[in-house]
């Protein structure tokens, strides 16, 4: 699918925009990986890592359309990536916060339709089901503006879908690198939350695998969801450092204490495969024949029971202290 292929990234010079140019490489040979985002100096160091003659940098934000239209001349697949992740940022900035997750979702869209790329997968996040806060909020909004434009495409040959997933190990931001950061600098305890906190875990690598695949599976307007572990942050804090004691410090302003990836409202919306679930449209599209139980790549899947919620504190599989310690070295690599 992918060799010889013109391939966007918004939002590309994050870890999951690395990670992915990583793997298409090593897996594909696209024609080009165009990085599309805001930062010269981050395009500049990642320029010095991933300098191949496929590769291309924009400068460009997703809060502007022309831009974005000018970069996605010729482009067949794109990864909307770019977002404001951090809840408390979010919160203290909403109109910025808004203007990027929701206005840039709605540019991404518009942009790939007037340049009638093949396929879109726009990133979401557990935050976006059930959301308590503006970050989530606003990713809800942009999942269900990719959905509904499967119905703006019309006649047009693109085709929308959505990949949501949990805490990625080791990420900017995450609560890894912050621990790590603690019992570098000589911590005498670790923070924790709550002690019944429960998080969804996966690797950079495997969320880039999810993606990829999705791009075979999809047939546009789906939210895909993977089957993934979870962790209790109790279990992560004893696993990165058994001789420290925790500290409880309460919920911080918009945290869960479990995260919920397909809710119960949706339901009646949701497939399940052997590894993944798919979420389907509410809407009905000007193609009313799309049977979403069998997908692209012949997976076969069925309706959930009514009622029925995937969230990491009812989750089935759950890592030991050990199987996480695992599961962080892997992530490294």
């Amino acid at each position: 699918m992918f060799n010889g292929a013109n391939v966007l990234i918004t939002g590309g010079t994050g870890s999951f925009g690395k990670k992915y140019t990583q793997i298409l490489q090593e897996r594909f040979s696209p024609n080009k990986i165009i990085i599309y985002s805001r930062d010269e100096l981050k395009q500049y160091e990642m320029s010095q890592d991933y300098n191949t003659e496929c590769m291309r940098y924009f400068i460009g934000d997703v809060r502007d359309r022309d831009r974005l239209t000018q970069a996605m001349d010729g482009v067949d697949y794109v990864i909307h990536a770019a977002a404001l992740k951090q809840v408390p940022a979010a919160e203290y900035n909403p109109f910025e916060c808004i203007k990027t997750n929701i206005h840039g979702a709605e540019n991404v869209i518009q942009a790939a339709l007037a340049n009638n790329v093949k396929k879109v997968i726009a990133l979401s996040t557990d935050k976006a089901a059930s959301p308590i806060n503006l970050y989530g909020a606003t990713k809800l909004c942009s999942d269900k503006l990719f959905v509904s434009a499967n119905n703006m495409a019309g006649s047009r040959e693109t085709r929308f879908a959505v990949v949501r997933y949990g805490n990625v190990v080791g990420s900017r931001g995450s609560v890894v690198p912050f621990f790590q950061k603690l019992i570098d600098e000589g911590a005498s305890e670790l923070p924790i939350t709550h002690e019944d906190m429960t998080r969804f875990w996966i690797t950079l690598r495997e969320g880039v695998d999810f993606v990829l695949k999705n791009f075979e599976r999809m047939q546009g307007g789906e939210i895909f969801i993977p089957k993934i572990p979870s962790i209790r942050i109790t279990d992560l804090a004893k696993a990165m450092a058994p001789q420290l004691p925790s500290k409880i410090i309460g919920i911080r302003p918009g945290e869960k204490l479990h995260e919920v990836m397909c809710p119960i409202d949706d339901a009646h919306l949701t497939i399940e495969f052997d590894d993944h679930f798919a979420i389907t449209p509410s809407i009905r599209f000007h193609d009313d024949n799309m049977d979403y139980s069998s997908n692209k790549l012949g997976e076969k899947g069925r309706f959930v029971s009514m009622g029925q919620e995937y969230a990491s504190g009812t989750n089935p599989h759950f890592l030991t202290p050990v199987e996480i310690i695992e599961m962080n070295e892997r992530a490294k690599k």
